[in-house]
C-alpha cells in the first residue's frame, strides 16, 4: 500500500516542484507536492493545528485568511501559509466551516483524535480533484487522475462546491447560492457595482510572495484583467516585493491579429510584454502530452489547452509561478456566439446557469492543468463567488444580444469610463473570438489534417463497438480518444469527459435553439459563424441608419472581420 501510495504521488510532482511533503498516521496518508506562492519559507505542507491533531494538505489559495485569522484569536499558527486558518477554522467550526473559505482550493482534512476525515473543494471547480475507492476498502484523493487510476476499482471527478465526511459516508453541497436554482433574478443592472466587485476580485488575487504576471490575449476579458490588474498594482504588497511594472503573457502562431491587439492592450498600459510563438507543428508535437496532463479527450479543450500548455512552460521559464487570467466571464454573460441565438432571457439565463456548473469539465480543468504542468498557478478572478454572485443576480434582459447590445455588453459598458477609461474603445468593443477559432483556422485544420493520418474510414465504422460510450462522430475526436486510452483504459476514466451534442462549445440544452444546428455539431465557433455575422450585418444597418449606440458604429469594421487567423489564451 505505502509503496503504490508514492508511486502515485511522485506523478504529481510536475504540480509542486518547490517541497514534497509525507504524513502517516495509522493507515493514513496524506501527502503533498508543494507551489510556493504564499510564504514559500514556512508554509510547506502537510499543515497541522497547534498540538497536531489536525492535520491538512491543499491545493490552493484562500483569498480571506488574513480577515479568517482573526476570528481565531486563541490560535497560534506555525507558519504564514494562507492555507494554515484551515485546521484552527476546523476546531471552532467543525465540518460547517468551508463555506467562510474565499478562494480556490482541495483539500483533505484529517482529524486523528477519531480517525475521522472531510473533503472539499472551491464553489467552481477551480482547483481540480478526483476521489476514488480500491477492492481493499481504501479511499483515495487525487489533483489527477493519474494519481489513483491505478489503484482504484472505481473513481470519479469530485464534484465542485462539495464536502465528504468520512462520518456521514457520504457527499452534501456546501455552495449554494441562489444562481444555482436557475430561478430568474430581477436586480436592474448597475453598471458601478458589477466593475467595482470585479476589481476586488482582481485586487484579491494580488495575494504573492513571488513573481507573477497577467495572460493577455487582446480580448475583452483578459485585456479586463490586466487593465484592472494594472492599475491597482502599485500599493500592494506584491509591488512591494517585485515592482509595480505588470508583466503580461501572450501566445500565437506568427502575425496573428491576435497578438497584435495584445501588444497594443500591452502598449497602452505600459505592461512589460512577452510574446511567444508556435507553429502548428510545434501543437502537433505537443498533444500527446497535453492529454496526458490535461487528462480529458474533449475536443475543444484540448484544441484550446495546447497553446496555454505551451505558454505555461515559456512563462515558467521566466521564472514567474502565477498568472491571473480571464476564465468564466463567457460563462457568466453569455459571450459566446451561439448566445445570439437565446430565445428569451429566461433561455439564455439557464444556460449561463448549466455552463457555470460544467466549467470544472472544461475551462477551469484547462486553465488549472495546462499551467500546473509546469508549476505554475493560474488564478481567475471572473470566478471569484461575490463576483457572480452580482453578476448572477442581474436581470438577464441585460445580457441578451440584440440591436445595440453586442455580446458582454453589461460587462463592457462597466469599464467604459470616459475620464479614466481602462481600455481603448474598440479594445473594450472588440468582437468575441471563440477561443479555439481565434487560435486561427490553421491550427483547427492542421489538427485535422493531422488526425486523418492516424484515423481510416474504416476504424470510424467501427467507432461506436470499440468507444460505445461518448462515440467519436470526427476523426479527430477518434485521434484524440486513442491517446486518452492509451493513458487512462479504465472505464472509470472515460467517465470522467462529459460528452454529448454542442454547437460553438454550446450544452446540449442549447442546441435545440436553432433546429439546422442539429446538422452541424461543430465544437468551435464557425458551426456559429453565420448567426455572428448576420447579427453584427444588422448592427451595421442600424449604423448606417444613425440608430445604433456610437460605440458600436466605431467598432463595426472589427466586428465585422470574422475568422481571421490568429491565436491568444483566453479571450
Amino acid at each position: 500500500m505505502m509503496y503504490n501510495f508514492v508511486i502515485e504521488w511522485n506523478r504529481l510532482k510536475h504540480r509542486g516542484p518547490d517541497w514534497s511533503g509525507l504524513y502517516q498516521h495509522g493507515d493514513f496518508y496524506l501527502a503533498h507536492q508543494r507551489l510556493a506562492i504564499i510564504d514559500p519559507a514556512s508554509g510547506d505542507q502537510p499543515l497541522f493545528n497547534e498540538d497536531q491533531a489536525i492535520v491538512v494538505t491543499v491545493n490552493g489559495e484562500i483569498y480571506n485568511h488574513e480577515e479568517l485569522r482573526k476570528l481565531l484569536p486563541n490560535h497560534k499558527f506555525r507558519t504564514g501559509s494562507d492555507c494554515d486558518v484551515i485546521s484552527h477554522l476546523y476546531e471552532e467550526y467543525g465540518e460547517n466551516f468551508v463555506d467562510m473559505l474565499d478562494g480556490m482550493f482541495s483539500f483533505v482534512l484529517l482529524d486523528t483524535r477519531d480517525n475521522s476525515f472531510i473533503v472539499a473543494r472551491d464553489a467552481i471547480g477551480i482547483t481540480s480533484l478526483y476521489m476514488g475507492w480500491g477492492f481493499d476498502g481504501s479511499v483515495w484523493i487525487s489533483s489527477e487522475l493519474k494519481g489513483l487510476n491505478d489503484d482504484c476499482e472505481h473513481f470519479e471527478c469530485f464534484p465542485p462546491g462539495h464536502i465528504y465526511s468520512s462520518k456521514s459516508g457520504g457527499l452534501r453541497r456546501w455552495y449554494n447560492p441562489l444562481w444555482f436554482s436557475e430561478a430568474i433574478p430581477s436586480t436592474p443592472y448597475d453598471p458601478l457595482a458589477l466593475r467595482r466587485a470585479f476589481e476586488k476580485a482582481v485586487i484579491k488575487r494580488l495575494m504573492t510572495d513571488v513573481p507573477f504576471g497577467v495572460l493577455l490575449s487582446g480580448g475583452l476579458d483578459s485585456s479586463l484583467v490586466a487593465a484592472v490588474t494594472s492599475r491597482h498594482l502599485a500599493g500592494t504588497q506584491a509591488a512591494r516585493q517585485w515592482g509595480a511594472h505588470l508583466h503580461s503573457f501572450c501566445v500565437g502562431l506568427e502575425n496573428s491579429p491576435d497578438l497584435k491587439a495584445a501588444r497594443e492592450v500591452a502598449d497602452y498600459l505600459g505592461t512589460i510584454h512577452h510574446e511567444f510563438h508556435f507553429t502548428v507543428q510545434d501543437g502537433i508535437d505537443s498533444i500527446e502530452d497535453v492529454i496526458y496532463h490535461i487528462e480529458t479527450y474533449d475536443v475543444t479543450t484540448i484544441r484550446a489547452s495546447t497553446p496555454m500548455f505551451l505558454l505555461a512552460r515559456k512563462i515558467k521559464a521566466l521564472g514567474v509561478k502565477m498568472v491571473i487570467s480571464g476564465e468564466g466571464s463567457d460563462e457568466i454573460f453569455g459571450g459566446y456566439l451561439y448566445f445570439h441565438k437565446a430565445p428569451n432571457k429566461e433561455e439564455l439565463h439557464s444556460e449561463t446557469c448549466r455552463k457555470i456548473k460544467a466549467l470544472h469539465q472544461y475551462d477551469c480543468l484547462r486553465a488549472n492543468k495546462a499551467t500546473s504542468a509546469w508549476g505554475l498557478e493560474a488564478r481567475v478572478p471572473f470566478l471569484d463567488k461575490d463576483f457572480i454572485n452580482v453578476a448572477m443576480a442581474i436581470d438577464p434582459e441585460w445580457k441578451m444580444i440584440k440591436p445595440g447590445h453586442i455580446e458582454k455588453w453589461v460587462l463592457r459598458k462597466a469599464f467604459d469610463d470616459e475620464e479614466h477609461p481602462y481600455l481603448p474603445k474598440h479594445i473594450l468593443y472588440r468582437q468575441k473570438e471563440q477561443f479555439s477559432d481565434g487560435v486561427g483556422y490553421s491550427w483547427i485544420d492542421g489538427l485535422k489534417a493531422h488526425a486523418e493520418l492516424h484515423v481510416n474510414d474504416k476504424m470510424m465504422q467501427n467507432a461506436g463497438h470499440i468507444f460505445p460510450h461518448n462515440t467519436p462522430t470526427t476523426k479527430e475526436s477518434y485521434y484524440y480518444r486513442m491517446i486518452f486510452e492509451r493513458f487512462f483504459p479504465q472505464n472509470s476514466a472515460r467517465l470522467t469527459v462529459p460528452g454529448g451534442a454542442s454547437v460553438a462549445c454550446s450544452t446540449a440544452k442549447a442546441v435545440e435553439w436553432d433546429a439546422s444546428w442539429s446538422n452541424n455539431l461543430d465544437p468551435s465557433g464557425r458551426a456559429a459563424l453565420g448567426v455572428h455575422l448576420s447579427a453584427y450585418e444588422q448592427q451595421a444597418a442600424l449604423a448606417s441608419a444613425g440608430a445604433a449606440p456610437p460605440e458600436i458604429i466605431d467598432n463595426l469594421p472589427r466586428m465585422m472581420k470574422v475568422g481571421a487567423p490568429g491565436v491568444a489564451i483566453q479571450s
